[in-house]
């Protein structure tokens, strides 16, 4: 391979993208892709160059050249996809009620989550004990969490999970196009109703957010509930999901931390380092040629970040590729860096920790039902994460 080929993401990078990513670090780290969508970009796949890369102004997040018109598009402008000032003000008059402190109240609640659907799972087991992980535990615990957190009733949220998968897959335009139609008069008329009956949520706060006379208009209100939403379960739903997955295969570091339970934090580290729920990091593109790692990329195209293989970059963790719950994954960028490191990460850790305390507590023999080699990975760019994991209880 040289760093002229243009590399086709299919179906295999989905399965298993670390293949792929050993060989371009090694032989074209800075490299043009094509999407399965028929999108051309540059991927960078080095440590060294994709932490800086994150945070590079000339890489501008404000993506709304590529979906000018539509639902999604409509969705797409909050402050994930926008760079300064408008960046600034939209984070700033959000990012309180994300703070460590803030979050740190919500344990409690988490942990009762948690436990009860423990209780379910451990109920819902046939006489095989066979339950698939993600729908039970991985997928219910976030979502509730964050549901809870905006404000989101009850009956609306199975929907909103068929929505976002949708919306983050590989799939045609028009399920893309339907999806994001959905999702968006549903959260419009979410937002609508916090404006005139607001309540003690975090979305009401949202909405009647103001700093030194800002405020969110509608539409910003409902693009930032799409964001918290999507990002605050997608994110921890997948962390769940590969964390056990990691630990299932690994059963000499399930023991490790069956016997420390105080590992359980590192172990989220790892677990967030060793198969993160973030592949390629949304979209950035040049306003000027920006050189990477030796390679010059022109202006005004597309250049995706890869989280997942600069977390496994031999240049900067030593046998990136072996399980350590006990390792110091200190500077990974599974949440990305810079101005636009995840603002949920708190959560994301938080959740995570009391996941697998509760999994690790209830659940001695917690084992893969199946062969690893027949489990199905979602068919994304963006979200790394499997489509089920039956596991016995």
């Amino acid at each position: 391979m040289t760093q002229a080929d243009t590399v086709e993401l299919g179906a295999r990078f989905f399965t298993d993208p670390h293949e792929l990513y050993r060989t371009l670090r090694r032989e074209a780290p800075v490299t043009p892709v094509i999407a399965p969508d028929g999108l051309r970009a540059w991927v960078v796949t080095r440590y060294e160059d994709a932490r800086p890369a994150l945070s590079d102004p000339r890489l501008s997040k404000d993506t709304s050249r590529f979906h000018e018109n539509g639902p999604i598009g409509f969705l797409d402008r909050h402050m994930l996809n926008s760079d300064p000032p408008d960046h600034t003000r939209l984070r700033k008059l959000v990012s309180r009620a994300f703070t460590v402190r803030a979050i740190a109240r919500m344990r409690p609640r988490i942990e009762e989550i948690a436990q009860g659907l423990a209780d379910r799972m451990a109920a819902k087991a046939g006489r095989d004990g066979v339950v698939d992980l993600l729908d039970e535990f991985a997928f219910p615990l976030p979502m509730t969490v964050i549901c809870e957190l905006l404000g989101v009733p009850d009956g609306e949220r199975d929907d909103f999970r068929a929505w976002s998968n949708t919306i983050l897959s590989e799939a045609p335009q028009h399920e893309h196009e339907a999806a994001a139609a959905a999702m968006a008069d549903f959260l419009s008329r979410l937002v609508a109703e916090k404006g005139a009956r607001p309540g003690e949520d975090m979305l009401s706060a949202i909405v009647r957010a103001s700093e030194d006379g800002d405020t969110l208009s509608a539409g910003e209100a409902t693009s930032m509930a799409f964001l918290l939403l999507v990002a605050g379960h997608e994110t921890t739903v997948n962390l769940i999901g590969n964390g056990a997955l990691a630990l299932l295969r690994h059963p000499g570091q399930l023991a490790v931390l069956r016997a420390d339970p105080a590992l359980v934090p590192n172990a989220v580290e790892e677990f967030l380092r060793f198969d993160g729920p973030v592949n390629l990091a949304t979209f950035r593109y040049t306003t000027e040629p920006v050189e990477i790692g030796g390679t010059t990329i022109p202006q005004g195209q597309v250049v995706l970040v890869s989280l997942v293989s600069a977390n496994r970059d031999p240049d900067r963790y030593g046998d990136p590729g072996a399980l350590d719950v006990t390792r110091n994954a200190a500077g990974h960028i599974a949440f990305g860096h810079g101005i636009h490191h995840c603002l949920g990460a708190p959560l994301a850790r938080l959740e995570g920790e009391i996941a697998f305390r509760t999994l690790l507590d209830r659940f001695p023999g917690l084992a893969l039902a199946g062969e690893p080699a027949t489990l199905a990975w979602r068919r994304s760019t963006l979200i790394h994460g499997l489509t089920r994991l039956p596991v016995h209880l």
